[in-house]
């Protein structure tokens, strides 16, 4: 139902400020220390009315930055390869499920996330707890738990719009706090202490 709700909104957005909202997440996602320092991003190609990625994806790779992007595998976790451009993806169409644009190149084994300084996550909302909610697949479920169980500790950053900041969101036992949320007007951190009193 919530899902639903969020992805109305999206729905109504227009190309332009679908564009301009890019632009702007991708100037305040560039000055978060994080990625300032980080030399492997796990990121993803934004599809339909996300928000924009891919300028984001050209201005980490211009830095230097090795960039890793998911491939969907039949079971929805999630390989991955490098990012070399926007000449280097593929739109893939996965069943009855949305085409998404996936790295063409060499595929790099799913645990290759747990080499990521940053992992930037797609999502729908985030609470004041850092609590994500994505879009009921399950994907980035299983690359969180694939960071914990290799003791991998990169910041979990989740893009979204503004307005998808929200008070509370549901969680389940296997949900796990993210670390910042960067919108177009800026970003926003979760404290561990704070999550921690908030249980």
């Amino acid at each position: 139902m919530l899902r639903r709700e969020f992805l109305m909104v999206r729905s109504r957005l227009t190309a332009d400020d679908v564009r301009g909202a890019a632009g702007a997440l991708a100037k305040q996602a560039l000055e978060l220390p994080e990625l300032t320092q980080a030399r492997t991003v796990a990121a993803y190609v934004s599809v339909g009315n996300e928000p924009g990625t891919l300028t984001l994806l050209d201005a980490l790779r211009a830095r230097g930055v090795h960039v890793l992007l998911p491939a969907l595998l039949p079971d929805n976790d999630l390989d991955w390869g490098a990012y070399a451009g926007e000449g280097s993806l593929a739109r893939i169409q996965h069943g009855g499920k949305m085409a998404l644009f996936e790295p063409a190149g060499e595929r790099l084994g799913p645990d290759a996330v747990t080499a990521a300084d940053v992992v930037l996550l797609p999502g729908l909302a985030v609470d004041a707890r850092g609590m994500r909610l994505g879009r009921g697949g399950g994907s980035y479920d299983r690359v969180l738990a694939r960071l914990e169980r290799a003791g991998a500790h990169p910041a979990l950053v989740v893009l979204l719009y503004d307005s998808e900041v929200v008070e509370r969101v549901p969680e389940e036992a296997h949900d796990r706090p993210v670390d910042a949320v960067v919108t177009p007007s800026g970003v926003r951190r979760f404290r561990g202490d704070a999550r921690a009193a908030d249980r």
